[in-house]
């Protein structure tokens, strides 16, 4: 059952962001719904058909040094805030992916890529103005390094970790 569960892809963190931004989940989030680590949501909703090619892919993109990223500012997402990032070389990452599955993708991940790394999610509205307000104006913007990209498969909440690929350099 599991192999017919659709494939998601994240880029991860090196450690020092990657802790600071789990510390800021595990504080901010609530429990019973931070199954997953920090991430940043490449695609959402692949089909499971395309494993092999994703490996071969993923494999073949992370041969380049790791793509430079910036968090730069906070996004509002009602329910909850995440970090908005900003990185020309991550976005062409995913434009060649998506080009590739092009005719595969789901509607959401057609859409324009807003990247963001989720701190918080499915709070009522107060508390996310709260952690909004808290954050502003600080350590921002930010540099955040890319550390490599991960395939994952969705098991209807928490996640089955395929395969971590890091960036060269």
């Amino acid at each position: 059952m599991t192999q017919l569960a659709p494939l998601i892809v994240t880029a991860t963190f090196g450690a020092d962001d990657h802790g600071w931004l789990e510390g800021l989940r595990r504080k901010h989030f609530p429990p019973e719904r931070n199954q997953v680590p920090a991430h940043l949501t490449l695609f959402h909703h692949l089909p499971p058909s395309l494993d092999a090619e994703l490996r071969d892919r993923l494999g073949a993109l992370v041969r380049a040094p790791a793509p430079p990223a910036h968090i730069t500012g906070i996004m509002d997402l009602g329910g909850g805030t995440a970090f908005r990032v900003e990185s020309e070389a991550l976005e062409d990452v995913r434009a060649e992916l998506a080009a590739a599955f092009r005719g595969l993708l789901t509607p959401q991940d057609q859409a324009p890529w807003r990247p963001h790394v989720t701190i918080q999610n499915k709070v009522v509205r107060r508390d996310a103005i709260a952690l909004q307000q808290e954050l502003a104006g600080t350590l921002l913007p930010r540099p955040l390094r890319i550390h490599g990209l991960t395939s994952w498969r969705y098991l209807g909440g928490p996640w089955e970790k395929l395969r971590s690929y890091a960036f060269r350099g």
